[in-house]
């Protein structure tokens, strides 16, 4: 179920490029729309009614919630905007820098201290970053949004005492009714092309689907990580960002030139560094536990 998470979200690009005829922000809206929808079906069924109430009966928890589903929504705007605008090597490589990213803020919030490999490994990233900025010609803004806004979620996330669908559920719900009242007000200025079938009945039925691919993958994680080691979990996380590479340079056309592979291949050092010093930590841990 890990692995089928992470190539869900890796091959999402080809997904989204299937809606390049519908505008970026109305696929973003159907996508909160039906992707709460679906999650509060689901919770229901297995839960009961209760579980929207147990949430929101706590207020802190609930603000939290709410704070993170504003990043997540933000998130996807900016990565379907990115996929229909040619921009998906960029959006691969924000996932690739965001458990890196998540050393950083770990050191800055919660006052962690980094091993000398760390430091190691998030240098070589900045390193890769400030290669592709001054030989590539751009600054990969849209990479660090997507890496900094879901760095941000996740430690949100990290301190909201609530399970993941439960608080998916949540945060979908936020998003729901700007979403639903934006969605009517552009069909009832003529624009919304869902209801009047503009965008053909295929397109209608990949925007609802896309509700079940942004809450299927999050539901299989939540129960991987509860059934596989954390370090497993690590490397695979991986898989995402690479499909979503090759999707760009192989199946969609993107350039991926020298100046632009030599930044990447940093960043990427940067990542088996830091992935390499997980490894053995997690080793050690377990040699210790056993002995």
């Amino acid at each position: 179920m890990a692995v089928g998470a992470f190539v869900i979200w890796g091959l999402m690009p080809l997904y989204w490029h299937l809606l390049k005829s519908v505008p970026s922000m109305h696929v973003v809206l159907h996508r909160a729309l039906w992707s709460a929808v679906l999650v509060a079906a689901f919770l229901t069924l297995t839960r009961g009614r209760g579980w929207l109430r147990a949430v929101l009966s706590q207020p802190r928890l609930a603000g939290m919630l709410l704070a993170s589903g504003l990043l997540i929504g933000f998130n996807w705007s900016l990565y379907v905007w990115a996929v229909n605008a040619g921009h998906v090597v960029e959006a691969s490589l924000g996932y690739f820098i965001n458990p890196l990213l998540n050393v950083v803020i770990g050191v800055v919030f919660l006052r962690e201290r980094l091993a000398p490999a760390q430091w190691v490994a998030v240098a070589l990233a900045a390193c890769g970053v400030l290669w592709l900025t001054f030989n590539y010609g751009s600054f990969p803004w849209i990479a660090l949004l997507l890496a900094g806004s879901f760095a941000i979620y996740g430690l949100i996330r990290r301190y909201a005492a609530v399970d993941a669908v439960a608080g998916l559920g949540v945060e979908n719900l936020y998003l729901l009714v700007p979403a639903a009242l934006a969605l009517a007000w552009l069909e009832t200025q003529g624009s919304g092309g869902f209801v009047s079938l503009d965008w053909g009945v295929g397109s209608n039925l990949l925007l609802v689907l896309g509700g079940a691919l942004t809450a299927l993958p999050l539901i299989g994680f939540a129960y991987a990580v509860r059934q596989v080691s954390l370090t497993t979990v690590g490397v695979l996380q991986y898989l995402a960002p690479t499909l979503q590479l090759l999707c760009g340079v192989l199946v969609l056309g993107e350039p991926f030139g020298r100046d632009r592979a030599i930044g990447f291949a940093v960043i990427w050092l940067g990542l088996a560094v830091f992935a390499a010093d997980g490894f053995i930590r997690a080793r050690r841990r377990i040699v210790a536990q056993q002995a």
